[in-house]
């Protein structure tokens, strides 16, 4: 009777311990997904299409950058701040530098604040979360489509807001530099056909 009860309760504390595992690996996903439908943590939307008109009071979009200490880029906004009605699409860049004498590859996150607009701040396009992979001092300009969507002025929360601060942090991408890295190593260990 004991060896049955003790095997019982091993199989449901592996069963809490598989379930808990799964949720583990399901929460980034899904809290990703519930940042995007609802703006929270200053996330924007992603839209595809510009509203009907841009009207209302000016809102000041300021830009901010930043990188990890370990990523050798300089990395900045063209233009500090600039004033959008809401509705208006808005084309900005930010400048990246590699100052290493490698090849590096690095990758954006972004977010906004106040937090409470990230549901109102949509980006056309913008290079966040793609690989970007820069030579040896390789300077690119980085474009950012946005508009700020005009229902941020009926928002009982929202409609006092006339400073948005839009931020970028650029971190390495260290697998994918070291398999850059290999490749351009095997390339100059492979022999060659020309005969000496």
């Amino acid at each position: 009777m004991d060896a049955r009860k003790n095997r019982r309760t091993a199989l449901f504390g592996v069963g809490i311990i598989a379930c808990m595992l799964g949720l583990t690996a399901a929460s980034v996903p899904l809290y990703d997904l519930f940042c995007r439908v609802t703006g929270y943590g200053g996330t924007t939307q992603v839209a595809e299409a510009l509203p009907e008109a841009a009207a209302g009071p000016p809102i000041e979009v300021s830009f901010n950058a930043d990188h990890e200490p370990s990523l050798p880029w300089s990395f900045k906004p063209v233009q500090r701040s600039v004033e959008v009605l809401p509705g208006e699409n808005r084309l900005v860049f930010y400048e990246a530098t590699n100052n290493a004498d490698r090849p590096i590859v690095g990758r954006a996150v972004y977010n906004v604040t106040p937090f409470k607009v990230g549901g109102y701040f949509a980006k056309i396009a913008c290079f966040c979360f793609d690989e970007q992979v820069l030579q040896p001092g390789e300077r690119v300009d980085m474009p950012v489509s946005f508009f700020v969507d005009p229902a941020i002025l009926t928002d009982p929360d929202t409609r006092d807001v006339r400073e948005i601060t839009l931020s970028y942090t650029f971190f390495i991408d260290a697998e994918a530099t070291a398999a850059l890295a290999a490749r351009a190593a095997a390339s100059v260990d492979l022999p060659s056909d020309e005969p000496s």
